[in-house]
């Protein structure tokens, strides 16, 4: 019922649904439960041990190997993950991909980052540990998000962007550091705020930029 490329290594306590397409030189080391209709592409990494200094690692440690175990990795349903993407073990907690979720080429999803439904991550995004993105958030090319930030549900951060503080939802949010500039309005609209709702939060959004936003203005 799924389809595993030959060249791919699948090792430790793997549990996956149906109808899954794992490519060539795909790497999967559990524990890792990936639920139905996912496709990760060639070269992807799931499973690797959290990148915490103090985790024992099989070699240096290897005394203290069996001294902790990873918290895993959980994968939901009709998940793309695309070429040489990495997502690692949890650490204090699984780390969690929802359903629906595009995670393009050479993203990193650190341990413990918990995506939540329809969330798109960009080509060389850097999430780092116990982020948070909420239900279709969109964080774009080569963006880098510090640990323990979270970002908001149809939140959108702009390519390049350094998120150093929580992006709230439904907002726009570019530039190093990155900040609040705008309504993500396509966002908004996708979760079925009203037009009452939307102008409401680019006045809420304007008054702590302590500023005005421009109209129709889309600079992403």
């Amino acid at each position: 019922m799924n389809t595993i490329h030959p060249t791919a290594v699948l090792d430790g306590d793997i549990r996956m649904g149906d109808g899954n397409v794992i490519g060539a030189f795909v790497v999967i080391t559990g524990p890792v439960v990936i639920g139905d209709g996912n496709f990760i592409g060639s070269g992807a990494i799931i499973g690797a041990p959290p990148e915490v200094r103090d985790f024992p690692h099989a070699g240096r440690d290897e005394s203290r190997t069996g001294a902790a175990r990873p918290a895993g990795v959980v994968i939901g349903d009709r998940t793309v993950v695309r070429e040489q993407a990495q997502i690692h073990q949890g650490w204090q907690r699984a780390t969690t991909v929802g359903d629906d979720a595009f995670i393009m080429n050479q993203a990193y999803v650190a341990h413990d980052v918990q995506l939540a439904r329809a969330v798109t991550v960009a080509g060389g995004v850097r999430l780092a540990g116990h982020v948070v993105v909420g239900d279709g958030a969109n964080i774009g090319l080569g963006a880098l998000v510090h640990q323990r930030r979270t970002i908001g549900a149809g939140a959108m951060v702009g390519m390049g962007a350094v998120v150093t503080r929580d992006v709230p939802a439904y907002a726009k949010a570019y530039g190093s550091p990155a900040r609040v500039r705008d309504v993500n309005r396509r966002g908004a609209e996708a979760a079925g705020l009203s037009v009452e709702q939307i102008e409401s939060l680019r006045e809420r959004f304007a008054d702590a930029l302590g500023s005005s936003v421009v109209e129709g203005r889309d600079p992403i």
